[in-house]
């Protein structure tokens, strides 16, 4: 390793912390709808407010992020992700003491805000770290990791913070990991403020210039278009799953926060174990292959999740849980590898125009707080398990962009 590498090593491991914390802010503000429906008295759609307010941000932040990426750099924009997530999960801790639900909402959304940031910042700044090639694919992979692990603890901590009850549980409860993330955010801007970052992508005035001049874009491509729609159903889907798993759960007598909060941290931890699968296949299998399989599997295991009776119950910890919430988190497998799928099939072809439908991307990440909250809307009206209907349709959509919808039909644009 390299001298300039060597002093790279604090950043690194930074944004192995960022991207612990873009998992575990992002999940914790799903995990929080079980607070919010117990403090506030709100319905099953109104407790994922909080999600819809994060992944919103997406929306608002995804191509404006790009451009500050492009135009100020990973340095800056790194510290200005680090510095809106203490604001946000700050006004999520004071929300608490202010018992505003109103509040609690302006925190997540802020969060969310420093989440797309940071999603646009950690995968091209650890390629730059480790210098391209293998070992920036590597550095990658284990920040991926990191992300899982980050995932799987949010709903663990935060059900063991809450307890057994669901009727008590208050917004205070989950102090404790809210400083816990405020303070790594702290350091992490510290570190990467102190660190000699490397910024080869800012983009030039020229480069502005000839890019405003060129007559197509990522929208010139049908597969990439049908791809980012893709995206924006597959993030619903995957936070869709566990969020109204964890409301229907905490919900059980038989249950409670604690242990719906651990079941729904396998979830994500099943995810980590399907990336790993999905890197060891991922040279064997080709992407259309794997994404078209794992939507087959979790339509069939979520129809089961839908059609097993809850008396079907098996026991995990002294508490009886139905069969269908052990089936409901073996569909982090299959979702573990959809997002790289979907975007290795909609980036295909697009050259010169990958980076810009990198920042569109992130706008359709806003699905994973539109899709949940229409999914628990449909429970308010019906039930937590017919509610599951939702993430079939969207996986519906996403099997058929991996078998019909991924093809480039616009092969005659120039992409060099």
């Amino acid at each position: 390793m390299s001298n300039e590498q060597k002093l790279n090593v604090p950043a690194i491991v930074v944004m192995y912390l960022l991207f612990f914390m873009i998992a575990f802010v992002t999940n914790f503000a799903g995990s929080m709808g079980v607070i919010v429906k117990s403090q506030f008295n709100a319905s099953a759609a109104m407790s994922q407010l909080g999600t819809l307010a994060n992944f919103i941000a997406y929306a608002c932040m995804g191509i404006p992020g790009g451009i500050i990426l492009k135009r100020k750099g990973y340095k800056f924009t790194a510290l200005m992700a680090a510095t809106l997530g203490f604001i946000g999960v700050g006004i999520q801790w004071l929300s608490g003491y202010a018992e505003s639900f109103g509040i609690y909402v302006l925190g997540a959304f802020v969060a969310g805000f420093s989440m797309c940031l940071l999603n646009i910042v950690v995968n091209p700044m650890l390629n730059t770290l480790g210098g391209g090639g293998n070992r920036g694919n590597q550095l990658i992979q284990f920040g991926g990791s990191c992300n899982s692990i980050g995932g799987t603890i949010a709903p663990i901590l935060l059900g063991y913070l809450i307890g057994g009850e669901m009727a008590s549980a208050k917004v205070a409860d989950a102090a404790p990991a809210m400083l816990i993330a405020m303070c790594i955010f702290v350091v992490a801007f510290l570190v990467v403020f102190f660190s000699n970052i490397p910024e080869p992508h800012i983009e030039t005035a020229e480069q502005r210039a000839a890019a405003k001049a060129d007559k197509y874009s990522p929208m010139s491509f049908r597969h990439f278009v049908l791809g980012a729609i893709a995206i924006f159903f597959y993030v619903g889907v995957e936070v869709g799953i566990p969020n109204t798993a964890n409301l229907y759960m905490s919900g059980l007598e038989n249950v409670g926060p604690a242990i719906a909060g651990t079941i729904v941290g396998f979830y994500w931890l099943s995810m980590m174990f399907g990336r790993l699968i999905g890197g060891a296949l991922g040279g064997k299998v080709s992407s259309k292959a794997m994404l078209s399989s794992v939507c087959i599997l979790c339509i069939a295991m979520l129809l089961c999740v839908m059609l097993f009776p809850e008396t079907w119950a098996i026991q995990i910890a002294g508490k009886l849980v139905p069969v269908s919430m052990v089936i409901m988190f073996l569909c982090g497998l299959c979702t573990s590898v959809m997002w790289g799928a979907i975007f290795n099939l909609a980036a295909e072809g697009l050259g010169k125009y990958t980076p810009a439908a990198s920042g569109i991307f992130m706008a359709l990440v806003c699905g994973g707080g539109i899709l949940p909250f229409f999914q628990n809307l449909l429970a308010d009206h019906s039930n937590y398990l017919v509610s599951y209907i939702v993430p079939i349709l969207g996986l519906a959509y996403i099997l058929f962009y991996a078998l019909i919808g991924s093809k480039n039909v616009n092969k005659d644009i120039p992409t060099e």
